[in-house]
C-alpha cells in the first residue's frame, strides 16, 4: 500500500494515518522527520538542506524529493508507505511523479471549513498536564477551568479562529489543487496513476476509520 493522505488542517488525518499504518504495516513518512534525520546523520542531502535552512531559505523540492527517494530505500518501506504532509503543492507533486515514486492511492478526508473552525477554535488546554477539552464536545465541568486542578485553561495560538482560517486559506490555495491534479491524472488512464478516493471526515473516528479502510479496498 503506497498512498498520499490529503485533507485540510484539523480534518483528523493524524488518527486515520495511524489506523492505515497499523492495518498495512507501513511507515508514515513526514518530510519534517526526514529533514531532521538527514541533517542529524550528515548525509549529502542533509548537509545541503542544512545550508539552505541556516541561510533562512526554504528547502527546494529537488532536495525534498531526493530525501523521499533515500527514505523509500529503507527496509521498512518494502510493503509500502504513507506520505504525511507531502506533497503540499503542484510542483512537489510534479517532482514526485517525475522521480518515478509509485503511488497506489490518493485519499482525501473531506471536512467543510465551518466544521474545521468549530473543531479547532473550541479546543482548550490545561498547560501543565496537556489535558484537552472542547467548548462544545467535551466541556470542562466549570467553564475554562481544568477538571482536576481548577486551574485556568488556555486556547493555543494555533487554535484561535483567525489562525485556523489563515491555515485553511493556505491549504485551499496551495494543497487543495492536488485533488484536481490527481483526479485528472487518473482520467488519463496512465497505469502509473494512483486511484483517487474521497471519504467524508464528519462523524466518529471509528466510522471514518471504517470508511477509510473500505476506500482503500475498492
Amino acid at each position: 500500500m503506497r498512498l498520499v493522505l490529503l485533507g485540510p488542517p484539523g480534518a483528523g488525518k493524524g488518527p486515520q494515518a495511524g489506523f492505515i499504518r497499523d492495518a498495512y504495516g507501513i511507515p508514515q513518512i513526514s518530510t519534517g522527520d526526514m529533514l531532521r534525520a538527514a541533517v542529524k546523520a550528515g548525509t549529502p542531502l542533509g548537509l545541503a538542506a542544512q545550508k539552505v535552512m541556516d541561510a533562512g531559505g526554504l528547502v527546494s523540492d529537488d532536495i525534498i524529493v531526493g530525501l523521499v527517494n533515500d527514505r523509500l530505500r529503507e527496509p521498512d518501506c518494502r510493503n509500502g508507505y504513507l506520505f504525511d504532509g507531502f506533497p503540499r503543492t503542484i510542483p512537489q507533486a510534479d517532482a514526485l511523479r517525475d522521480s518515478g515514486v509509485a503511488l497506489d492511492y490518493v485519499l482525501e478526508i473531506d471536512v467543510p471549513d465551518a466544521a474545521i473552525v468549530e473543531r479547532m477554535s473550541g479546543r482548550r488546554v490545561h498547560p501543565a498536564s496537556g489535558r484537552t477539552y472542547h467548548a462544545k464536545y467535551n466541556p470542562p465541568k466549570v467553564p475554562d477551568r481544568d477538571d482536576a486542578t481548577g486551574e485556568p485553561l488556555i486556547q493555543r495560538e494555533d487554535d484561535r479562529e483567525e489562525t485556523v482560517r489563515k491555515r485553511l486559506a493556505v491549504y485551499h490555495e496551495q494543497t487543495e489543487p492536488l485533488i484536481a491534479y490527481y483526479r485528472k491524472w487518473g482520467d488519463t488512464r496512465d497505469p502509473r496513476a494512483p486511484k483517487y478516493r474521497k471519504v467524508d471526515g464528519l462523524g466518529s473516528v471509528d466510522a471514518i476509520r471504517d470508511a477509510v479502510l473500505a476506500a482503500l479496498r475498492s
